[in-house]
This record gives C-alpha cells, structure tokens and sequence, in this order.
C-alpha cells in the first residue's frame, strides 16, 4: 500500500547530499532507524522503488530523508536534484530492524549513517544520548553529513575517520579492530552497524574478532 504525498523543500547539506522534506501521511507510523521505500509519482518513475531512512522523528508534522546523490547512475536521486516543492511523492510502509537497544557505538560508512541521525536526534531530544559514540568513515572532510550537529549533541564521542585526508583531531584510515577497541567502553554494550555491503562485512568480522556475540551487533537483516 502506498500514499500520496508532496515534497515541502529540497535542500543540499553537502556537495552530494540533499535533505527532502516531505508533507507527512496521515496514519504513518516508525520508529527512529527505520526505513521506507518512496517513489516519484511520475511517468515512468512510479514503479521505480528506492528505499531511504527516516532522518525526521516519529511525532515531527513531516517527514524527512538524507539522501546521497549519484548522478552518474540516471536513477531517482539523480532525478530528485531537479524535483522541486509540490512535486508528488508515494510513500510505502515503513520497515527496518536497526533501532535503539540500548547504549552503544554506532559505526556509518557515507550515507550509512542515515538511520543513526534518527536515533540519535531522537535519543538527545530525550536527554539520553550520554556515553554513546559515533564512529563515522568518510573519504574527506566535505563528504561528512551534519557534522556541526553531531559534534554539538556528542562532543568527544563524535570520531570521524577518514581515509583520503590526514587532518589534525580526525582519525585517517578505515574502521579497524584496533579503532573500534580504542573507542570501546564496557558500558557501551552495542555496536550498531551501517554502510555499504564491503564494509559491513568487513567490521562485522573485526567486532567478532574482538569477541563481540551476535546479539550486540545491531544491523539491517536481509
């Protein structure tokens, strides 16, 4: 089942990513780390399905996506930089297993980090992000989503990795064991995982090679 809906407002929060305001369905509901799958309600482009993370919170009166362009591919994020307010939107039901069990380290590669925006906005809005961490890889400094936001509400436990660009007070490299043991704290009982398929894999193996049981490794089951 699907429902009508209209985009409010299109903006750029990096060179390569949009943030896509949506009016919001009547009877929607989800929970911070969800996804849904939207499409364009457009000749040729209502078929076509693409699934995105809620960046908005549940009881927001819109709804709202953070999404990565990628011109070079002809789909509908190449087809949502020339969308504008008005433009009508079928929105689907909302599905996801990533969602807030408890305190932990929440580990994004790129665009990875959209469902982390979610729970973490939504975990400081309640006064209870203390103690959780952030660890996000990127390629260079301008391709890290609401930075300004995630260093405000963490502080510390914001650690950017970066893997094309040595700058002073950033981590340079890819997420390792050696990082994620440097950045572990035996109150943090959860490593929530999030990024492109190589890189899951491969930070699924360092966390169980640390001794980290299945349980504790919260991720999109598919």
């Amino acid at each position: 089942m699907s429902q009508i809906t209209h985009i409010k407002s299109i903006e750029h929060l990096t060179h390569d990513v949009l943030r896509v305001v949506l009016d919001k369905p009547e009877g929607l509901h989800y929970i911070p780390g969800q996804a849904v799958d939207i499409s364009l309600n457009k000749p040729e482009w209502s078929e076509k399905k693409n699934c995105f993370t809620f960046t908005s919170l549940p009881d927001d009166d819109h709804i709202e996506f953070t999404i990565k362009t990628y011109p070079e591919h002809h789909g509908m994020t190449n087809e949502l930089l020339s969308s504008k307010p008005g433009d009508e939107v079928l929105v689907y039901d909302p599905f996801g297993d990533i969602y807030f069990k408890g305190a932990g380290i929440f580990i994004a590669g790129g665009a990875g980090v959209t469902p982390f925006i979610a729970i973490v906005k939504n975990l400081a809005q309640q006064n209870k992000l203390n103690g959780n961490k952030l660890l996000f890889a990127n390629k260079e400094k301008s391709d890290i989503i609401l930075e300004d936001y995630f260093s405000s509400v963490l502080g510390k436990n914001f650690i950017n990795v970066l893997s094309k660009a040595e700058i002073d007070g950033y981590e340079h490299g890819y997420i390792s064991a050696e990082l994620i043991k440097k950045y572990s704290d035996e109150n943090l009982k959860y490593y929530y995982l999030c990024g492109p398929p190589a890189m899951m894999d491969a930070v699924e193996g360092q966390l169980k090679s640390l001794g980290i049981a299945e349980e504790f490794i919260v991720k999109e089951g598919f």
